[in-house]
């Protein structure tokens, strides 16, 4: 699903979080957001989710506007956030359970696709337990399933791999490269290796400003993705 960002710019006070990105994410594909803490990476997430709104600009996702469309935006997209809300006294197919029929999910469709979520994240020897009881990792898997539940066509990923042991890590990694074979995949990170495991584009951000935007091939193979974000935490 194709997403526009078209001069945006989002203040918290006098602090300009997003300044004037301008930035255009083709349909799918896997575009990771690389910046330190505070770049910006978080709020243009929201943003394009319509959780928060612009002070300036215009947000298009699969040609919807986000402030006039949002909750059809939503109903189109998967999102976990870099902080992810669970209720921890739900077992995790009881979760799955009932994010599937926030979606309007009903019969043997909620439970063919509860069942394609569970093995696709890993969770199946998790999956009859509380999700108080899980790991940061497996609760995080289960963030994730809940995003994918109702096989969104963008889907945004805030830190994923937040809490995610080495083994944990390569499955979801490979997981996220899968998805973007059939879908839009945007996901925020602080770590190079993580755009070189997963990403096809690479935008670095640095104080709410783009600062680069190249194909991840490009820059991993000619060094200058190193270099690129040592100027932007600079």
């Amino acid at each position: 699903m194709h997403v526009s960002f078209k001069d945006i710019t989002k203040c918290y006070g006098n602090q300009k979080a997003v300044d004037g990105v301008t930035l255009e994410i083709a349909k799918n594909g896997v575009t990771g957001l690389l910046g330190p803490n505070g770049a910006g990476k978080s709020t243009m997430m929201k943003l394009a989710l319509g959780y928060i709104h612009a002070e300036t600009g215009r947000i298009e996702i699969g040609g919807l506007d986000v402030t006039q469309e949002g909750l059809a935006v939503r109903e189109r997209t998967g999102y976990l956030p870099e902080h992810n809300p669970l209720y921890l006294d739900m077992y995790v197919r009881e979760s799955l359970h009932f994010t599937a029929s926030l979606h309007g999910l009903r019969g043997e469709k909620r439970t063919q696709r509860i069942k394609a979520v569970i093995e696709e994240t890993g969770l199946g020897a998790e999956s009859h337990k509380q999700i108080h009881a899980l790991s940061k990792g497996y609760r995080q898997r289960v963030g994730l399933a809940q995003a994918l539940i109702h096989e969104p066509e963008l889907l945004i990923l805030d830190e994923p791999t937040t809490g995610l042991d080495p083994l944990q890590l390569e499955d979801i990694r490979a997981l996220i490269r899968r998805l973007g074979e059939q879908a839009t995949v945007i996901l925020s990170t602080h770590i190079m290796q993580e755009v070189e495991a997963v990403c096809d584009r690479v935008v670095i951000l640095s104080k709410g400003r783009i600062v680069e935007d190249a194909a991840a091939a490009d820059l991993i193979g000619s060094g200058g993705l190193e270099h690129a974000f040592r100027q932007a935490v600079q």
